[in-house]
């Protein structure tokens, strides 16, 4: 049905008929390495809230994937995500707390002001990159502020996180392999200065994510290598889903200009539209888990230690879960999407992308609201990760 190794070329731009059969007809997916793809809500939701029978250590996975000892492997085997307790609960419980609501109010109004400053820059514009010259700028230094990196060597911050992510790719290439283990290492080298000044000079502990880190860290909370693979991470993930939020919502929004007439008439609609941007189009398509012991889906068992292809995407437009699946409907209550993940490992910064992406949105259509897409337009190349690379667009 599904080989996530072998994809169709037709597959990236247009998934939405694929996820279909695979709810329908193949809802528990065998791939030819073992491992298992599901794409029901339902099934989706079960996983994500059982994590003593679906674990999130990707180890046994990793290993022969990058190499045991790899910046790769170290990197993605360290990372809150691909962790569970007690490093994930301890990771986490210092990113929950760096991530206050008193720390995200502070936030909000250099926010605006950063999203306001851009779209200045693009006026008079005969044609702009809403990914380069807006979408891809906004996290990149909302996360650059959080962990207090100076603005003038963020430059290769996203090119960085595209390579480390990219691996994570159910298929791999012996360029793409070397191009994240590269990656890694220049990010783990560039943070050095930063993490020592830090140390030196700490923030207020209570809104400077970095401070909080390194607190921890010499608290024994974290250790050296913790410390420097989980300040990657905030910014790897910080960037790569809240980028693709807000390209692909302007680009739904270019193709239901109904939908764009319906939140320009009614801006305090854009809450629950976020959640819609997500659900329809989900900046992260797919999750994994493996099982601690052998379960049961669809009347097949899957034996323990099986690794697990969870298809977001396909959750996320499940007709059993949501009223109309493939509308865009920007009042949909409720929403119970699964873009940010679900139980003990949903998303610790969906506080933070949600902001960005209600005040992104929101100004960049009281601003432009004429604006159009023009041809060209590239999507990531990825399926993991599905986003633009590319987003060109006339604002008049």
């Amino acid at each position: 049905m599904l080989d996530l190794t072998d994809i169709p070329g037709t597959f990236l731009a247009n998934p939405w008929p694929t996820y279909r059969r695979l709810r329908e007809q193949a809802p528990l997916c065998r791939q030819p390495d073992g491992s298992v793809l599901l794409s029901r809500h339902a099934d989706l939701d079960r996983i994500y809230r059982d994590s003593e029978a679906f674990l999130s250590d990707k180890k046994p996975v990793f290993g022969p994937k990058f190499g045991e000892g790899s910046p790769l492997f170290e990197h993605h085997t360290t990372s809150l995500v691909f962790n569970d307790n007690p490093l994930h609960g301890r990771i986490r419980k210092v990113m929950v707390g760096a991530m206050n609501p008193r720390a995200l109010e502070q936030m909000e109004p250099g926010l605006i002001a950063l999203v306001d400053q851009l779209l200045d820059a693009m006026q008079g514009e005969p044609e702009i990159d809403l990914i380069e010259a807006f979408a891809g700028a906004i996290p990149i230094e909302v996360i650059g502020n959080l962990l207090g990196i100076p603005r003038d060597r963020r430059e290769p911050l996203r090119d960085w996180s595209l390579a480390i992510l990219g691996a994570l790719e159910p298929k791999l290439t012996l360029q793409q392999e070397a191009r994240g283990n590269r990656a890694v290492n220049d990010f783990k080298a560039f943070l050095k200065d930063i993490i020592e000044d830090r140390r030196a000079n700490p923030g207020d502990a209570e809104t400077d994510v970095l401070t909080r880190l390194i607190q921890s860290d010499a608290g024994g909370g974290l250790s050296e290598t913790e410390l420097y693979q989980n300040c990657i991470f905030i910014l790897n993930a910080g960037h790569e889903t809240t980028t693709n939020l807000i390209g692909n919502a302007l680009a739904l929004l270019d193709f239901d200009r109904v939908a764009r007439a319906q939140l320009l008439a009614n801006p305090k609609l854009i809450g629950t539209a976020v959640d819609e941007f997500l659900r329809l189009e989900s900046p992260n398509q797919f999750g994994n888990r493996l099982t601690a012991r052998d379960v049961t889906f669809h009347g097949e068992t899957i034996p323990a230690g099986t690794d697990l292809h969870l298809c977001i995407g396909a959750a996320n437009r499940d007709p059993d879960a949501f009223d109309a699946p493939d509308e865009l409907r920007l009042d949909r209550r409720p929403n119970k999407h699964l873009a940010f993940a679900g139980g003990a490992h949903t998303c610790v910064g969906l506080t933070l992308a949600r902001m960005e992406g209600r005040i992104a949105i929101s100004r960049f259509l009281s601003r432009y609201p004429d604006y159009a897409l023009s041809h060209g337009a590239k999507l990531g190349g990825r399926i993991r990760f599905r986003g633009y690379a590319y987003l060109p667009a006339t604002l008049t």
